[in-house]
C-alpha cells in the first residue's frame, strides 16, 4: 500500500436514518474502486460493512465500519455508521474524526428523524457536509421535493451537483453540473458510467441549475461575487477553486442524485469527493491540552510533527481480534513506535498497523497525519484516549458521549458468573462508550444504561454468545429517599440484655425534626451532666448513620432530618458502644414513624422532540406518567416539549416514544430533584418493598 500525505486523503462519514442505503452505497464504492470483485447484498448477509453476526441476522448496521478506497490517486476513508438511534454514540465518535459529513436520504420518503438527529451534531461542530439523495430509482421518487426539504430542514446552502434524468424505475443517468456532461449507467456491475453530451430535452433545466450553482459559488467570496456581477459568470478555474473553498468553509452543501441498487451516480460522487472534498490539512487544526496544564494548543495536520493519535473505536470480534481504530492527528506512525497515553502516562508500542475494509485488514508499515488506521488491541488505552510522542505529550479533545435515555438491571440466572458478566460488559462499553455499566451498591444491582432497548439487549446477547452467561434485563429499582414532615420531641429506646456474665445496656432519648431539602443529616449532642458519657456519643451517631442508610419504609436512604440526643442513661459495667448503637437506631426508628414519614422519588427533566402531528399523543402520554408539562417550542417541523417526569414512569420510555411517533420522536433526560410521592403511589411502593422482603 502506498503512502498518502494529508492532501491526498479524504475522511468522510456516512450518516442518516436506518435503511437510507449507507451500507449499499459503501458496497458500490468498494466495487467501483476495485477493492471487492462483487457487490454484496444486505439481505444475503455478505456486505463488507455489516460483518457482525448480529448485523447479518437483523440486517441493520450496529457498529461503525471503517472502509477505504483509492480513487484518482486519492485515498478516501469512509466511516459507515449505524442509522438506528440506539447507536448514535458511534455516529458522534465518527463525525469527531471525520473531515466531511455525508447525509444519505431516501428520495421518496425525504428527511427522516435519524437524519435530523445526526445532522444536529454536524451543525453543532460546523462541519463541512454533503447530501446524497438515494433511491432515485424508486417509482415514488421525488428528487425535487426532497431537495427542497433538504434546503428547508438541513441547510439553506444546499445546491444540486448531479441532477437525475429518467427519475423513477427507469433512472439510469445523471447530469454533472460541474462538468456539464451526462453520465449514463447501463449496468450496475460496470466499473464506469458513459459520459455524453446533455440531451436537448434537459439542457435548459441543466443550464438553469448550473447557473444556480455558479451563483452559490460566487456568494462564498467577495472577489468572486464582484466578478460575477461584472461579467455575469465565472471561469471554469474560478468555479473549481470557489467550489472547493465554499465546501471547506461550509458555505455550500453539495447534493447528489444516486441509486445505490443500480449503482447510478456513484462514479460522479467519487470524482467529486477526490477533487472537491476537504483534505485533513484543509480543516482547522485540532485542539489539545499539554500534560497537566489547562492551556489549549493547536495540533496541525503535519506528517513531520511529533506523532499523535486519537482512538475513536474499539473492535473485538471473534474472527477479527481486538483492534483499536484511530485517526492520526499529527506526525507519521511507524511499526514498533512507542507512544504515551496522556491519561495514564503508560507507554504503548504499535506492534502492527492496519487499514480496514470491514473485518478485512491490510498491514501497512506507516500511516501519515490525517489518515485512519487500526492497531492490535492496546493494553492500557481505551476509546477516547490520546497516544502521543514522549517529546510532546498531549491530550486531544475527545468526543462527548450522549447522556443515557434508558436503563436496565442485569440479573444473572445462575450464581458465580459475576466476573464473566463484568468482563463482558466492560468489552461492550469499550466498543460503544455510550453504553454505561456500573454496580449501584444502594440498589444492589448492576445497572446498564444507554441510548435504546436494542443496544441494551445486544449487550445481554453478547454475554450469552461470547461468555455463555445467561442473564436477563429487568426493570431497575428506583433510588427512593425517605424523610419526615413532622417532628417527634421524645423518641426513647432502652437496649437491655442480660445473658450471664457481662450484659448490654444503652438508653437514649432523641428529638427528630425535618430540615430544608438538600440539608442532609444533622446530629446535635445536647447531653448535659454526663447522663450519656462522651465516649458513647460517637456510637450513637454511628447507629443513626447506619439506619439512615438502610431506611425504614422502603429500605431507601433517609435524608434531610435533624436528630438531637438530649437524654439517656448508662450502666457502669454493661454499657458499651454496641449497646448505644442499637439503642440509637431503634429510637430513631420509633421517632421516624411518629414524625409523619414520607417517600421521595427522583424527578427527571425530559426534553422530547417530535413532529407536530404527534404532539397531542405525546403530551397525553406524559400526563398519564404523572408528568408536568413545562412548556413547548417549535424547531422547524418539530415540536420540543419540556416536562418533569418521575423516574419510575420512564422505564423503556424511549421504545414507547418511538412506537407512539412511528420512530420519529426522540428524547433526552437529566436528573432534576426529589419530590414527595403521592399517597396512593407511596402505599404501592411500601407494599412492594414488604413483599420483596418476605420473599427474601
Amino acid at each position: 500500500m502506498k503512502d498518502y500525505n494529508p492532501e491526498a486523503i479524504r475522511n468522510i462519514t456516512f450518516i442518516g436514518h436506518g435503511g437510507s442505503g449507507k451500507t449499499t452505497i459503501s458496497e458500490n464504492i468498494l466495487f467501483k474502486a476495485g477493492e471487492i470483485n462483487r457487490i454484496g447484498k444486505i439481505e444475503e448477509g455478505n456486505t463488507v460493512s455489516d460483518f457482525n453476526k448480529n448485523e447479518i441476522e437483523r440486517q441493520i448496521s450496529i457498529s461503525v465500519s471503517p472502509l477505504h478506497v483509492e480513487w484518482k490517486n486519492v485515498k478516501i476513508n469512509i466511516l459507515d455508521t449505524p442509522g438506528y438511534s440506539d447507536f448514535i454514540g458511534q455516529v458522534i465518535s465518527s463525525l469527531h474524526v471525520s473531515d466531511m459529513a455525508v447525509a444519505i436520504v431516501k428520495s421518496a420518503e425525504g428527511i427522516e428523524v435519524g437524519t435530523e438527529m445526526t445532522w444536529e451534531y454536524v451543525k453543532r461542530n460546523n462541519m463541512p457536509s454533503a447530501v446524497i439523495v438515494n433511491k432515485v430509482d424508486n417509482e415514488h421518487s421525488k428528487f425535487e421535493d426532497t431537495f427542497n426539504s433538504i434546503k428547508d430542514r438541513l441547510s439553506s446552502d444546499a445546491i444540486v451537483i448531479t441532477m437525475p434524468i429518467n427519475e423513477g424505475i427507469n433512472f439510469n443517468s445523471v447530469v454533472d453540473l460541474v462538468k456539464m456532461k451526462q453520465t449514463t449507467y447501463s449496468d450496475p456491475n460496470a466499473k464506469q458510467g458513459k459520459d455524453s453530451e446533455i440531451p436537448a430535452e434537459v439542457a435548459d433545466n441543466a443550464a438553469i441549475m448550473r447557473e444556480q450553482l455558479i451563483e452559490k459559488i460566487a456568494e462564498s467570496s467577495e472577489d468572486l461575487m464582484n466578478k460575477f456581477f461584472e461579467e455575469g459568470t465565472l471561469t471554469d478555474e474560478e468555479i473549481k477553486k470557489g467550489l472547493k473553498s465554499a465546501i471547506v468553509n461550509g458555505s455550500l452543501v453539495p447534493v447528489f442524485a444516486i441509486s445505490a441498487s443500480k449503482a447510478v451516480g456513484i462514479n460522479n460522487f467519487l470524482d467529486f469527493v477526490a477533487e472537491y472534498f476537504p483534505s485533513p490539512d484543509e480543516r482547522k487544526p485540532a485542539k489539545a491540552k499539554i500534560g497537566d496544564k489547562d492551556n489549549t494548543v493547536e495540533v496541525k495536520c503535519d506528517p513531520q510533527a511529533e506523532a499523535s493519535l486519537l482512538v475513536f473505536k474499539s473492535l473485538s470480534e471473534q474472527h477479527v481480534g481486538e483492534l483499536s481504530i484511530f485517526k492520526v492527528y499529527s506526525g507519521t506512525l511507524n511499526v514498533g513506535m512507542d507512544l504515551i497515553n496522556s491519561k495514564n502516562e503508560k507507554t504503548e508500542r504499535l506492534g502492527q498497523l492496519f487499514i480496514l475494509n470491514g473485518k478485512n485488514r491490510k498491514e501497512v508499515a506507516k500511516l501519515s497525519a490525517g489518515d485512519i488506521g487500526a492497531v492490535v488491541k492496546l493494553k492500557d488505552t481505551h476509546t477516547g484516549d490520546t497516544l502521543s510522542s514522549r517529546e510532546r505529550t498531549i491530550a486531544l479533545h475527545s468526543f462527548e458521549v450522549p447522556s443515557p435515555v434508558i436503563r436496565g438491571a442485569i440479573q444473572s440466572k445462575s450464581k458465580g458468573d459475576e466476573d464473566k458478566i463484568s468482563t463482558g460488559l466492560h468489552i461492550v462499553h469499550e466498543e460503544d462508550p455510550s453504553l454505561n455499566v456500573k454496580y449501584d451498591p444502594e440498589l444492589g444491582q448492576t445497572i446498564v444504561s444507554g441510548q435504546g432497548e436494542l443496544q441494551l439487549s445486544l449487550a445481554v446477547k453478547l454475554l450469552k454468545d461470547r461468555y455463555n452467561v445467561d442473564v436477563e434485563l429487568v426493570e431497575p429499582r428506583i433510588p427512593y429517599r425517605e424523610t419526615i414532615k413532622g417532628r417527634c420531641d421524645d423518641a426513647e429506646y432502652k437496649h437491655k440484655k442480660q445473658s450471664g456474665g457481662r450484659g448490654q445496656y444503652g438508653h437514649v432519648h432523641l428529638k427528630l425534626e425535618p430540615v430544608p431539602r438538600g440539608t442532609g443529616f444533622e446530629f446535635v449532642n445536647a447531653i448535659v451532666g454526663g447522663v450519656v458519657p462522651g465516649r458513647f456519643i460517637p456510637a450513637v451517631e454511628k447507629g443513626l448513620q447506619e439506619i439512615l442508610s438502610k431506611g425504614i419504609l422502603t429500605g431507601s436512604k433517609v435524608i434531610d432530618v435533624k436528630v438531637t440526643l438530649f437524654d439517656g442513661t448508662y450502666h457502669n459495667v454493661d454499657s458499651d458502644e454496641v449497646s448505644f448503637k442499637i439503642a440509637a437506631s431503634q429510637a430513631f426508628k420509633k421517632g421516624f414513624l411518629a414524625s409523619n414519614p414520607v417517600i421521595l422519588e427522583p424527578i427527571y427533566d425530559i426534553t422530547i422532540k417530535v413532529p407536530e402531528e404527534f404532539m397531542g399523543d405525546v403530551m397525553g402520554d406524559v400526563s398519564s406518567r404523572r408528568g408536568k408539562i413545562l412548556g413547548m417550542d417549535s424547531e422547524g417541523p418539530f415540536q420540543v416539549i419540556k416536562a418533569k417526569v418521575p423516574l419510575s414512569e420512564l422505564y423503556k420510555y424511549s421504545t414507547h416514544l418511538r412506537s407512539l411517533t412511528s420512530g420519529r420522536g426522540a428524547h433526552s433526560r437529566q436528573f432534576s430533584h426529589y419530590e414527595e410521592v403521592p399517597k396512593d403511589v407511596e402505599q404501592k411502593v411500601i407494599a412492594e418493598y414488604q413483599k420483596s422482603k418476605e420473599e427474601e
